[in-house]
């Protein structure tokens, strides 16, 4: 997927907004999902939430089997209710809800010594256990790159060094980041 411009951005911005707004108010989701454009676009995506500089929800999509503007929709709404690590959003906390959204490219095989901290995010996976990091991630948290790869086995519930195991798949891919709370990135 090419990068977005800022008006691109803007419209995924306030579409997640405005799923957000009638997922918690009113307990559905919009009943019409546009469908042209960038919504038509296909990327992995993720929807973050933060209240103030807490982190509210995270929910993605990996694969790009729908276009851009469904996934946002499930993933918005996601986040906001049904993302298990957190309570699901209220009224009050929508007035300062802030709202990221991170557009990923398709995951490919990397070498962990070839990892970049804040550049690559991971995919891990073996057997049936799988676990994602988003780049930013290892930024927020001042991970070194064995920290990185050991959390995101950590996310698989996997043990923390199956990253150095032969059957362990690690994926890695780039995100376009932007939010409301700044420029686009």
């Amino acid at each position: 997927m090419p990068s977005l411009s800022e008006a691109d951005c803007l419209q995924l911005l306030r579409l997640a907004r405005q799923v957000i707004v009638e997922a918690v108010s009113h307990g559905h989701l919009p009943d019409k999902i546009p469908h042209d454009g960038v919504f038509a676009e296909r990327s992995g995506v993720f929807v973050t939430l933060r209240c103030g500089s807490r982190l509210r929800g995270c929910i993605g999509a990996i694969d790009i089997d729908e276009p851009l503007g469904e996934s946002i929709v499930r993933c918005a709404a996601g986040a906001a209710l049904q993302d298990p690590r957190f309570a699901p959003l209220r009224l009050e906390d929508l007035g300062g809800l802030h709202i990221e959204i991170s557009l990923l490219s398709p995951p490919t095989a990397i070498d962990p010594a070839e990892i970049e901290i804040g550049r690559h995010g991971l995919l891990v996976s073996c057997g049936t256990q799988r676990g994602l990091l988003l780049p930013q991630v290892a930024v927020e948290h001042n991970f070194t790159r064995e920290q990185f790869l050991d959390e995101v086995c950590r996310k698989a519930q996997l043990p923390r060094e199956a990253w150095r195991s032969p059957d362990t798949q690690m994926l890695a891919f780039t995100c376009q980041v932007f939010s409301d709370r700044a420029k686009v990135t």
